[in-house]
């Protein structure tokens, strides 16, 4: 009898070692990543890259939105729970960075950044954490420099024309890329004091429109405008607004920065509209190679570079299909 139940347990023992052996490969890494917006097109499309990365590495993707920083630290611990090794992550705020890099560490998770990246006490970036984003003041330059291109072609007198810079300051991405939008149109000869802030309280259209609105009404003297901010969203919401004031596809240019779903359902329209632009930016990079970079580390200990920043170009009605083509979306 006693000889039966040592087999036995030494049956088991060989069936767990097994098991465990046919588990070590790809299917064992788990990996979150982690939006602040999940229903914004472009975070539904970082996901849908990431799931690309999953199927074509055998991992799994576990994907949450956390609006809030109680989420964001809610959103770490079921990770943890689930056992994973890893997560990418786009914060609500930024200012969460050393609460999130202790959530980490505590949960014995690996952590990279995604888009917006998190800063210290001090506000300074925390350089540790490696992170994947965009050139900012670049991008922001590039869509001024196609304000004012487009602006000449028109013919518009600058005089005329009034500039909405929607406005979400405390986030520095935000900030940075309106910053280099306001210092594109002022080279290229844009009256600085044309310039409108319009401040949203959330980085979606509705906000967007919101603020827009009342900046368009509390100046009335411009025959013109255009509008830029952080995101797709933020220009067409103030393009709704502008629309709702009188002013017509042929008074209104809006160049967005993302290229995302909501930019190109702007294109579709049998006419166009006064949402000119996009600088598109690649959602696969941002979803696909993070979620690669931290299968790797996880996988292989190899760790993701310590900061990577991307760059776009202009799309309009008339090239998107043809530019999304070249960067392989």
């Amino acid at each position: 009898m006693k000889m039966k139940i040592a087999l036995g347990l030494t049956a088991l023992a060989l069936a767990i070692g097994l098991s465990a052996c046919s588990s070590g490969g790809n299917e064992q890494v788990k990996i979150g990543f982690v939006v602040k917006q999940p229903e914004e097109p472009w975070f539904q499309d970082e996901w849908k890259y990431a799931e690309q990365a999953a199927k074509e590495k055998g991992f799994t993707l576990v994907k949450i939105g956390a609006p809030d920083g109680g989420q964001v630290l809610t959103a770490i611990d079921n990770l943890k729970s689930q056992h994973a090794q890893g997560f990418v992550i786009c914060t609500p705020d930024v200012k969460l960075g050393p609460s999130i890099v202790a959530k980490a560490k505590a949960d014995g998770l690996k952590l990279m950044t995604v888009d917006d990246r998190l800063v210290d006490g001090s506000g300074n970036p925390i350089e540790s954490v490696p992170h994947m984003g965009i050139s900012a003041s670049k991008i922001g330059e590039q869509v001024g420099q196609a304000i004012a291109d487009e602006m000449k072609k028109r013919g518009w007198k600058p005089e005329e024309t009034g500039a909405l810079r929607i406005a979400y300051d405390q986030l520095p991405t935000a900030k940075e890329r309106t910053d280099g939008a306001v210092a594109a149109l002022t080279a290229a000869g844009f009256p600085k004091e044309n310039v409108v802030n319009a401040p949203e309280a959330k980085t979606d259209t509705e906000n967007a429109f919101n603020a827009a609105n009342i900046a368009i009404t509390q100046n009335p003297k411009y025959k013109h405008w255009v509008a830029f901010g952080l995101n797709d969203e933020a220009v067409l919401g103030a393009v709704r607004a502008a629309e709702g004031r009188g002013f017509r596809t042929d008074d209104m240019i809006g160049v967005g920065i993302g290229g995302s779903r909501s930019a190109l359902n702007e294109f579709d329209k049998p006419e166009p509209t006064g949402f000119f632009g996009s600088v598109l930016i690649s959602p696969k990079r941002h979803g696909y190679e993070t979620s690669v970079n931290m299968y790797e580390w996880i996988k292989n200990d190899k760790a993701p570079p310590a900061l990577t920043l991307t760059t776009g170009k202009l799309i309009t009605k008339a090239n998107s299909a043809e530019v999304r083509k070249d960067m392989g979306l």
